[in-house]
């Protein structure tokens, strides 16, 4: 079901290949578990991105896949347009704006920390802020939400570093941004080796 709803909730995928996702992560428990973990974390980003009353983007790393667990009915397909990570967010953000949407949130597709309702409240801190934040652990963030563009986030940035969410923040500035909880993403082992949910990953593995 398409919704006419001024919100849009863009969710950035990498295709669910053998050995493109997840390296960081494969060097411990190999491609094959990372490529089923990185399934899994799709899994739980449906889950709780299919009922949200806005509209919803998938945009894909490599090219779009027509048949797979995005209902085609529920989420627009669109791939990725840029040469860095900077560039290609701030792409799907102009194409929002110029749609016409007043409210654009992206998240990644690797936070089994978030769930439905922390999105749902980050559309709703931009009623009252510009920008919404959504801090990692590892010094970058997992969600991102404007009402109006700031190009300056895309640019000039390390993507993947420890950098990127102090960087972010003096280009959005902290009055007039909302800053959720702290969240850990999934990009090493040691993320989630203790996490009861990825145990069944794990039983190839010897510490």
């Amino acid at each position: 079901m398409i919704t006419t709803s001024k919100e849009l909730l863009l969710i950035f995928t990498r295709n669910p290949e053998l050995g493109k996702v997840k390296s960081r992560l494969a060097k411990d428990v190999g491609e094959q578990t990372a490529l089923d973990i990185y399934k899994f974390l799709l899994a739980h980003t449906l889950e709780i991105t299919k009922d949200l009353n806005v509209a919803k983007e998938v945009h894909y790393s490599e090219k779009i896949f027509e048949d797979d667990i995005w209902n085609s009915n529920i989420y627009l397909k669109c791939k990725q347009e840029g040469r860095d990570l900077g560039e290609r967010m701030q792409h799907a953000f102009e194409e929002g704006f110029k749609n016409g949407y007043e409210k654009i949130i992206i998240i990644g597709s690797d936070m089994y920390d978030m769930d439905q309702t922390d999105i749902e409240n980050a559309f709703k801190a931009l009623d009252d802020k510009d920008f919404v934040l959504g801090p990692a652990e590892d010094g970058g963030y997992y969600l991102l939400g404007m009402k109006k563009l700031n190009t300056k986030v895309f640019q000039r940035k390390e993507w993947g570093t420890a950098t990127v969410l102090t960087d972010t923040l003096k280009n959005l500035g902290l009055n007039n941004t909302k800053l959720l909880e702290t969240r850990n993403d999934v990009d090493y082992y040691s993320d989630i080796k203790e996490h009861e949910d990825f145990q069944h990953f794990f039983q190839h593995i010897t510490s």
